[in-house]
């Protein structure tokens, strides 16, 4: 899954640079990418598997207000994701999704309709909780598809918090680009281990696009 999300973030940085420069920073697409090379580096040098790679990284070496948060995501979906590459089962992931949620929530202090990435993890949260009929062959897809649509609605949201809070109806009309990350995390995640139902998902470029 490392990998594929490297590939898929390299992709977009430019993307997510570009939307952050409107309500942010305008560092989070090399924030982002430079936190997944050296989680790459660190997996490669060590044999650590890829999630917990990304954790160990996010948690202690990326800066930002973002960091911290993605590393929170990250180790809790390390710990259910098995060493041998395999997918994590639906509970074992709903259960990772929603504990990370809480713990970012708690620490962030951000709510759904607040305008960032707890907008679409808690879209995949809430899909992972009370599953349709489809996720029962295909959990990431639909997290996946879940978690698109709520960093894509973020575009609606006036920001109550981070840096787009600062700049306020300005930044409506501009998807949250942690909560793009967010999605394209899922969509990594489908697209490895669902690759047959990931291809209706919508491409990384084009929900970064703006």
């Amino acid at each position: 899954m490392l990998d594929r999300y490297a590939l898929i973030v390299t992709q977009v940085r430019d993307n997510l640079t570009r939307l952050d420069q409107l309500v942010g920073d305008g560092d989070f697409g090399d924030n982002l990418a430079g936190g997944v090379r050296r989680a790459v580096r660190r997996a490669d040098e060590t044999g650590v598997e890829g999630t917990a790679a990304l954790a160990h990284v996010f948690l202690d070496e990326v800066g930002g207000t973002s960091g911290p948060l993605f590393g929170l995501l990250f180790q809790h979906l390390a710990a259910v994701s098995p060493a041998d590459g395999r997918a994590p089962s639906l509970p074992a992931l709903s259960e990772a999704t929603s504990g990370a949620l809480a713990a970012i929530r708690r620490v962030g202090g951000a709510a759904p309709g607040d305008c960032t990435l707890v907008d679409a993890l808690a879209s995949a949260a809430d899909t992972l909780a009370s599953p349709p009929p489809e996720a029962a062959d295909a959990p990431l897809t639909c997290a996946a598809e879940a978690a698109v649509r709520g960093a894509l609605a973020t575009a609606t949201l006036r920001a109550r918090r981070g840096r787009a809070s600062y700049v306020g109806d300005h930044a409506i009309g501009v998807p949250d680009p942690g909560a793009l990350a967010v999605a394209l995390l899922y969509t990594a995640l489908a697209d490895v281990h669902e690759p047959a139902t990931a291809t209706r998902l919508p491409a990384p470029g084009h929900i970064t696009a703006h």
